[in-house]
C-alpha cells in the first residue's frame, strides 16, 4: 500500500469516527491541523508519513471525552494503523506523538522528543490560538456549561496538571491559563512565525472584550 493510500484511508476513518464530535475537536479541527502540519513539515527534515498520520489521529479519542483516559487515543490509533498494515516503527512513533502532543503533557517531565512531534504539536497549537482558537475555546466552554466570563474568578497561573484537567473556570480564563502562553512554546521557526499574528489577534480581541464589559 502506498503512503498516499494510507493517508486517504486514515482521513476517511477520522471523518467517520469524529463525525459527531464536539465542534472544537471535530474532523474540521483535524483538517486544519493536518494542513498546518504539512505546511510546517515543508521547512523541516522529517518523516512526512509520521507527521501526517499523527496529525490526522492526534484527537481520534481525546482523553477529555473519555473519562480522562490518556491511553485510549494511542490505543485507538494503534489498532487502526495495525488494521491497515502500517509498519510497527511508524505506529509506535505516531502513538508517542499522541501521548505527548497536548498542553497538559507539558506538566510532566519530558519523556519523548522528535522533530515530527515538534511539527504536529506546533500545528495543533496554531489551531488553539487566533480566531479559530477563540471560537474553539468558547465552543468547548459551552459544551461543558462554563461561564463565558466572571471577573470574580481569577485565572490560575500556577495550576498543577490535575487542576488543569479538572478546571471548570470561565472560558476567558483559558486565554491566560493556556492560549496566550502558546506563542512562546512553539517548537519550529515556521511555527513561531505563524503564531505571531494569531497571538496578536487574541490580544486585540481581549482588549475589545473588556471594553464591551465596562
Amino acid at each position: 500500500m502506498t503512503d498516499h493510500h494510507i493517508i486517504e484511508i486514515t482521513t476517511n476513518f477520522v471523518r467517520t469516527t469524529l463525525s459527531n464530535a464536539e465542534g472544537g475537536h471535530d474532523r474540521w479541527h483535524i483538517h486544519r491541523v493536518h494542513t498546518n502540519a504539512k505546511r510546517i513539515a515543508q521547512t523541516e527534515t522529517c518523516d512526512i508519513l509520521v507527521v501526517e498520520l499523527a496529525a490526522l489521529l492526534h484527537d481520534i479519542a481525546d482523553s477529555k471525552f473519555h473519562n480522562g483516559d490518556e491511553e485510549i487515543g494511542p490505543a485507538t490509533a494503534g489498532n487502526f494503523l495495525k488494521s491497515i498494515n502500517v509498519d510497527e516503527q511508524t505506529i509506535i512513533h505516531v502513538q508517542q506523538i499522541i501521548r505527548h502532543i497536548s498542553f497538559k503533557s507539558g506538566f510532566d517531565m519530558p519523556g519523548f522528543s522528535s522533530i515530527e512531534l515538534d511539527i504536529v504539536q506546533d500545528a495543533d497549537r496554531l489551531d488553539a490560538i487566533g480566531a479559530i482558537g477563540i471560537a474553539r475555546a468558547f465552543s468547548y466552554g459551552g459544551f461543558k456549561g462554563r461561564e463565558i466570563y466572571n471577573p470574580e474568578v481569577a485565572p490560575n497561573l500556577n495550576m498543577s496538571k490535575e487542576e488543569y484537567k479538572n478546571s471548570a473556570a470561565p472560558s476567558i480564563n483559558h486565554f491566560y491559563e493556556k492560549l496566550l502562553l502558546l506563542k512562546d512554546k512553539m517548537n519550529t521557526p515556521s511555527g513561531k512565525k505563524l503564531a505571531e499574528q494569531r497571538h496578536a489577534f487574541m490580544e486585540s480581541y481581549l482588549e475589545q472584550f473588556y471594553m464591551e464589559c465596562k
